[in-house]
């Protein structure tokens, strides 16, 4: 009887153990859908392990080269957002959607994603995208235990298609959403923060 009780005292404990392990902040499972197909591209990653850094395929042989850095807030604004998933993807320099396919599946080549740690923050290294409507970028977000959504795209301030209609439009809900471009060792540099939770504002 001692001995039983010894052992099922010790597997308590080990239970214990692995569900604390299990849950521990750092520790994220995505709920991936299935249908491979049919996700969102969010899902789509090959790495096992995201981290908070990612760069745009062939970043290397751009002429105009841009590292794009923010914070994640929640939606207070003033939280740092951990776990995040942020993927974005983009046109080529010719502002043409270039096609890959994977599995019978058709995605844009030039896309990345990160993943937050605690604070909040990204880096992504890509080139400025030709234009199509807009010179701009295309993210799509998911939070922790909730559906992935679409933000607001990254405009560029030196876009000439961005008027001052649109301008007024975007300075009324996201204004670092327009990326102002600093030269810093000839490598195009800007920044975004982005708040959570926030609709997306169609022009």
């Amino acid at each position: 009887m001692k001995y039983l009780i010894a052992v099922l005292s010790i597997t308590l404990i080990l239970a214990n153990c692995f569900f604390a392990f299990s849950q521990e902040p750092n520790t994220v499972i995505d709920s991936i859908p299935q249908n491979y197909k049919k996700r969102s591209p969010i899902y789509d990653y090959s790495e096992k392990q995201l981290n908070n850094t990612d760069t745009i395929p062939d970043f290397a042989s751009k002429k105009n080269k841009l590292k794009i850095t923010g914070t994640i807030y929640e939606s207070d604004g003033v939280t740092p957002a951990k776990n995040v998933l942020l993927f974005i993807h983009q046109t080529d320099e010719n502002g043409n959607f270039e096609l890959s396919r994977h599995n019978k599946k058709r995605f844009v080549k030039h896309r990345g994603w990160i993943r937050t740690d605690e604070d909040g923050k990204y880096t992504f290294y890509t080139f400025v995208p030709g234009n199509y409507n807009y010179k701009q970028i295309l993210p799509i977000v998911k939070e922790p235990n909730k559906p992935e959504y679409k933000i607001e795209t990254f405009l560029f301030d030196d876009d000439p298609q961005l008027t001052d209609k649109c301008r007024e439009q975007v300075s009324q809900t996201d204004p670092q959403r327009i990326l102002k471009l600093d030269k810093k060792e000839g490598l195009w540099v800007a920044t975004r923060d982005i708040v959570l939770g926030k609709p997306i504002a169609e022009y």
